[in-house]
This record gives C-alpha cells, structure tokens and sequence, in this order.
C-alpha cells in the first residue's frame, strides 16, 4: 500500500505533463509561424486621426506579445469612408493572421443596410479587441453661434465629414427626425482635415468625432471651449458630457428612438481591432491573448494617458456579439433606416 502511494505524485506530475503536451505544442507553432514576419495594421482613415493614432500605438506593442514576437506596420488605406478597407480586408488580404484591420465603426450598420460598395460581411471578421467605448459627438465652433439641436433647426448649419462616415449618417437623420438644417460638406479624406476646415471657417462645424478622438487630439480647444459639444451619440450618456443629450433622448416617438438606438450601437466598440475570414483557431486565440495583454501593458497606458488616449477595452469575444447584434438587427429597424437616409445607402 506504501509502494503505491508513493507512486501517485509521480503518475500525477506525468499526467500534467501531457496534458502540457498540446497546450505547448500549440503555442511554439504560433511562435514558429509569427516569427520573422509582419503583421500589417490596415488603418480605414488618412493619417492624423484617432483611428490612427490608436492604430499605430498598438502596433508598438502588439508584436512583443505575440508568440514569435513578428514586426507589426501600419498602413493608411482611406477610402469611402472605410469601406475600401473594409473590401479589402474581405476579399484580398492574407488569411492567415499577419493583417488586422483598425475597422470604421459604422460598418455593421453600413452592411445591415445593404449600402453601395459594400462587399464585405463583419460576421466573417474575427473581433480581436476593442479600445473604447466613448461616444461620437457632434461639434461646431465657437464663433458660430450655433450652440444646441433647437439652433441647427433655424438656420442652415455647415457640417463636415469624409464622405460615407457615420457624421454623414447623423446629420441626414437629424434632419429626418428632429427638424434640424444640417448641410453635410463631404470631399475630405479624414477627419484631421474637417477640424482644419472649421478652425478656417470652411464650415460650422465636424458631423461626428469620438469624444476620445476630441480629448486626446484637440485637448486645448476643450479647455479653451473652440468648439460647442450638441449632441452625443450612443447607448448612455458619457461621464464627461453629462449636460449634452444623447440623440436617442431626443427621439420623438419609439419607432424614432429604434433607428437612433440602431445607429448608435456601434460606439459600444468604437475603436476596434478585427482580423480576417479564415484565420486558424490557434492564431486567433493568440492575437486576442496579445492584444489583451497590450491594454494592460505599463508602457501602452502610460503612452496612452500621456497621449490623453482613453483605453476603456472590451475583449474581443465580447465585441463579436455587438458587431453581430448589430448586423442581425430586425429588419423592420434597418428598413426603416434605409427609408430615412435614402441615396446615401443606396
């Protein structure tokens, strides 16, 4: 009885050992594949923006917490307001785990509503992570003297957006729903070129930046109040903005406030990583292990606080479910939607 149980730790540390087995086999060949490669970080906006700034940050860290520890390079591919990013990403790049898409986030709403050009499905997209989930706002300048919802329904206000983005989708809704006179000024590659245009006067004001985007980019215009926060676009008001309406909250009726809670779903992951069709388990597991330890790194946040960046992330299992619930909204919603916002998903 004694020789038998002096045996037990032995069989016990030979029974963890091959459960190790498979565990370690798989990360060495993760390793061996990521190893001397590079991992592309395709960036849907011109450079100068929170997309990118985000997009870039990541890929400083991203590489050292991957097995294999490969190189990562962003690359800037604008374009119809993400969408060509987007096609791209489904159709053309490699599926293997070596490029990862900083997404537009109004590309599940681009999708349900069947918008032109659109040739991909997020459903197919792996989620590796999202980096926040502050609210889009609207914004004018200081000089402007339009300062709230009821001014924009006075008189005819200038807003700018690259075309196709989601500033575009607000205004044409506002002036569906609540009544407002909002002239969407397209033309521009990005959203770095908006803010330059309405400090020139160009325009009154930017249909739509995240409000991360606001306080890490233009933190003196905040402080210096140049530019006049209307509306907030998302599911809860934002601590920082507890005096400016959500648009939901500006709704008129249920069927109003449906297509509102519809078209702001996507500021629950505003800011996300995603990763091709087709890509092996293995690798998945791996990128979204990385990107987690990457928004928990010391030296990412300390950039990033410094950069006045916010990094509230959600784990990419948990940024699938939204981008799904979003694509797989009822479809009396996005009929509607698409009824309102006419020729621009056309």
């Amino acid at each position: 009885m004694t020789r038998m149980n002096s045996r037990r730790p032995m069989y016990a540390a030979l029974a963890a050992l091959t459960l190790a087995w498979p565990a370690a086999a798989q990360a060495d060949a993760v390793g061996d594949f990521y190893k001397g490669k590079t991992v592309s970080i395709i960036i849907g906006t011109s450079p100068g923006n929170d997309y990118d700034f985000r997009g870039r940050l990541i890929g400083r860290y991203l590489g050292e917490h991957l097995p294999g520890q490969p190189s990562a390079v962003p690359r800037n591919m604008p374009g119809a307001g993400g969408i060509q990013a987007a096609n791209w990403m489904a159709a053309l790049a490699p599926r293997d785990g070596t490029t990862l898409h900083m997404i537009m986030s109004n590309m599940m709403a681009a999708q349900a509503m069947d918008t032109k050009a659109v040739k991909f499905d997020t459903r197919q997209f792996t989620w590796i992570g999202n980096t926040t989930s502050a609210p889009n706002v609207m914004a004018t300048w200081h000089t402007t003297g339009v300062a709230n919802v009821e001014d924009m329904k006075k008189r005819t206000v200038l807003v700018g957006a690259p075309i196709g983005t989601a500033g575009q989708i607000y205004a044409e809704l506002m002036n569906a729903l609540l009544g407002t006179k909002l002239k969407v000024v397209t033309g521009y590659p990005g959203g770095n070129e908006v803010n330059l245009a309405m400090e020139r006067g160009e325009v009154d004001g930017r249909a739509s930046n995240n409000w991360a985007s606001w306080k890490a980019n233009q933190p003196e215009w905040l402080r210096d109040h140049k530019i006049n926060i209307i509306v907030q676009v998302g599911l809860r008001r934002n601590p920082d903005l507890p005096d400016t309406p959500l648009l939901t909250e500006l709704a008129k009726n249920q069927s109003d406030r449906q297509v509102m809670e519809f078209l702001s779903a996507d500021t629950a992951i505003a800011r996300s990583l995603v990763t091709t069709p087709g890509v092996p388990a293995d690798r998945i597991e791996a990128l979204r292990h990385a990107f987690d330890a990457v928004m928990k790194d010391p030296q990412f946040l300390a950039e990033a606080e410094k950069a006045k960046m916010d990094i509230s992330p959600t784990s990419g299992e948990e940024a699938q479910k939204i981008a799904d619930s979003i694509v797989n909204a009822p479809r009396e919603v996005i009929e509607r939607s698409k009824a309102l916002l006419g020729d621009l998903v056309r």
